[in-house]
Formats: structure tokens, sequence, C-alpha cells
């Protein structure tokens, strides 16, 4: 058995799909988020990438928010497509080797954008269009050590696709529905989440705690950001969070804190963008932990709608500095509930087995294998006009037996057309179960 320390290393891409940005654009955000208004002109964009406009000491941060890699959208699926192509190729993988001889791989947290009132950044709108594309793209380019994992960006009290949120109490009709919909349409069920926004509050650690066993979402950072629209722990507050890199239980009262919740919460910084970027001191810390307690998990997070394979290329080489200094480490290339299950040594924990059942107008769900995570599985009805709906079981046996009574009160059986349940396991993977009761 190899007893070797080993270091995971994990690529979470937050999953959007194209978006563009008009020249316009660019200068509102820059006057919305620094206050300066400019005529917005290709000229004065190059004279503030290169820091040649006085603005009173606010010069190095503008220049970082509309740095050209920041500005070079992939705004359409073929160039999106075109990116994957090369990343995704057995050759790019491979410019670097682990030790156990991969080469790279991906964690794919896949979004819905639902719902907007308005479109300016031209989103891929509507249930499953993100989710389905990656899903047929991994099976393309057979990208059987690549992951799809969960992302979800709550919706603003403004309804503007562009504004960032932190509440899941103002989304839960949506949240449902996308949870319903990857049920019974696509036969999944999310066990890695990557928060929007960076975000997690009361509401969604509650959420992520019912369901999800893994969380891909400490920011934990040393350095104050210089980006005004993210000081005070707006959009990503983890500035009490713990800096290790081999996870934590969080507190029931505060996901900043460690405690005895369910869910683990992993360190997951940025590369590619303005803020909370990783760097070659955290890849030492990575290594260090990996060293000291045999194994830790190096993870970070970009986006899909911009080139992803600069970021690859610069955390290649933090990595192959790092290695000199620590020989006795392993480093390995994983998805992240891959690595999840390698460090908690639960790779062998078998799937949940969920079964469904109807009797008369009582339908049971059993557990017929390994254990689930959180308190229920996620229940799923459809009627004759092809609406979904979520409600709680009953628990007959706790984490052995639920069920559910179809009736006046909830929904008649007669109108039911088809029943699915989902969960996750306690260390991973998942069960999705379904039972139809007649043609749609």
């Amino acid at each position: 058995m190899n007893m070797k320390p080993t270091l995971y290393v994990v690529h979470c891409i937050d999953t959007e799909g194209p978006l563009t940005e008009t020249l316009e654009a660019t200068f509102e955000r820059i006057e919305s988020v620094f206050g300066f208004r400019f005529q917005p002109t290709h000229e004065t964009l190059c004279k503030l990438q290169r820091k040649e406009i006085d603005l009173g000491g606010q010069e190095v941060a503008v220049a970082k928010m509309i740095a050209p890699e920041l500005l070079a959208y992939n705004s359409t699926w073929d160039s999106v497509y075109e990116m994957l192509k090369d990343a995704m190729s057995e050759q790019f993988r491979n410019r670097m080797i682990d030790d156990f001889g991969n080469g790279w791989a991906y964690s794919w947290h896949c979004i819905d954008h639902m719902y907007y009132q308005q479109n300016p950044r031209q989103k891929e709108v509507g249930y499953g269009k993100v989710f389905r594309f990656y899903r047929n793209i991994l099976k393309e380019f057979n990208c059987h050590r690549d992951e799809l994992n969960w992302h979800f960006h709550p919706v603003s009290l403004t309804k503007y696709s562009l504004h960032a949120a932190t509440s899941y109490t103002n989304s839960y009709f949506i949240l449902n529905e996308i949870l319903c919909r990857r049920i019974m349409e696509d036969n999944w069920f999310p066990v890695v989440n990557r928060p929007g926004f960076h975000s997690e509050r009361p509401d969604s650690h509650a959420f992520l705690e019912q369901w999800i066993p893994f969380d891909y979402a400490n920011q934990v950072h040393e350095e104050e950001d210089n980006q005004p629209d993210c000081v005070g722990g707006r959009f990503g507050d983890w500035r009490r969070a713990p800096t290790t890199w081999r996870g934590y239980h969080p507190h029931h009262d505060d996901y900043q804190q460690r405690g005895s919740c369910r869910r683990i919460i992993f360190r997951c910084l940025n590369v590619g963008t303005r803020l909370r970027a990783l760097n070659l001191s955290h890849v030492e810390q990575a290594f260090c932990e990996a060293q000291k307690y045999g194994k830790a998990i190096l993870a970070f997070a970009d986006h899909d709608y911009r080139d992803i394979r600069p970021d690859v290329n610069a955390v290649r080489s933090m990595l192959f500095n790092m290695r000199k200094k620590f020989p006795d480490v392993q480093i390995r290339f994983s998805g992240a509930e891959e690595a999840a299950r390698e460090l908690l040594e639960k790779v062998s924990e078998p799937a949940p087995q969920l079964s469904l059942e109807l009797n008369r107008n009582l339908v049971f769900v059993r557990l017929k294998q390994g254990n689930i995570f959180g308190p229920q599985p996620f229940l799923v009805l459809k009627d004759q006009n092809d609406k979904l709906y979520h409600d709680n079981l009953d628990f007959q046996e706790p984490g052995c037996l639920w069920s559910y009574v179809l009736d006046e009160q909830t929904l008649p059986l007669e109108k039911v057309v088809s029943i699915s349940v989902g969960c996750a396991g306690r260390y991973g993977k998942f069960s999705v179960v379904h039972l139809k009761l007649k043609d749609e």
C-alpha cells in the first residue's frame, strides 16, 4: 500500500456558459464600483489598463478589475467549444502528469440561468442548457475523470441578472424547480457544491446541510481585497473561516467556524480573477498540510466564460516549483468528489440505493443500501400538467424508511403522473429512482 503523503489538486469551474460585455457596459462597471465616469472609448480603456490615468490611488485596483484577460470573454457556445476542444484534450491535460500517471482533471459546477427579466450579457437562459451541454461534451471527448457538479446563483431583490445576491430564502422557487428537474429529467443529484458569488449565509448553510455533503466554498484569504464592491464580507464572507486545506465541519450557527454539522466545507480560492487569488504561499501551505497529516486538497475555482487554459498553466507552474521543496509529497489531479472521498478514506463506501413503492395512496421510500446524507431524500411529484412539486416526507424509520400521503391535502393520486426521489450519499455518490404511474 502506498503510504506517501498525497496532495489532491482540484480545479473547480463555476460553469455558466457564454457571456458577453460591451465596451459601454465595462465603463458602467467602473463607475458602479469605483465612482469614476469616463467616455467609453478603447483608448481610455487601454490607458486605464496601463494605469496611465490619475485615479487618486485607485489605479491598480481599477486596472486589476478590467485587465485584458478578464475582458476576454467566451461570448458564444462556439468559442466555449473551441476552448474546451483544446483544454479537454489529452495533449493539454498531459502537459503535466501527476504521481499516479494521470493528467489534469476538471470539476464542472453547472448553473441554470432561469427567469431573467433582462439579459444584457446574453447568458444561456433555460433549464439544463449548461448542464446538458457539458454532459454531452464529456461524452464526446471521453472525459471519464471529469465531474459534473452543482452551482447555484441566488436571485437578487432587483431580479436583475447582473446583480449578485446571497439569499436562498428569496430563491426557493427556482432552487426547488432546478433540483426537481435534475432528479426527474436528468436522473442526477448533486454531491458537491460551489456557491454562487462565493457566498453562503444562514439560509444557504441550512439548505446545503440537508442535501449536499461536500462544499468547496471557503475563500479565507490573508490579504484585504482592494475591490470596493467586495469589502466588509459582501459576496463571499469567509474572513473568520479556518485556513486549512483539509476541510472542516461547520458550526450550526456559523458556517465559518468548526462545529458538528454533517457536510464538509473545503477551501477553494480563485484563479484568473481580481480577488482572493491563489498564490505560491497557499500552494506551500497545502503541501505542508499534506506532509504533516498525510492528505490535503488544494482547490481553486474560475469560470468557463473566460479561457481556463492560462489558469491551468499558472497552477501547474506553482505546483512544479513547489514539488521540488516537498519531494516526499505526491500530487494527484482529482475531481472534487473523488478528492473528498479520498481524503476521508471513504472510496469504498457504496452509493446509497433507494426504492420507491406505492400502496394505494401511500408512497414509501426505503433505503436499501448505504447511508444517505441529510435527514431525508428529495421528493418530486409531477402532475398531468407537467408541473413539478417538492414536499417533505413523513419519517417512519429515521434514516431508513419514509412515506408520503397523496390526497386532497397534498396532491390527489389520480392527478399524479410520476414520482421521483433523489439523495446524496453520506460520503458522496447519489441515488435517483422513479415511479411512473400513468402515461403523460
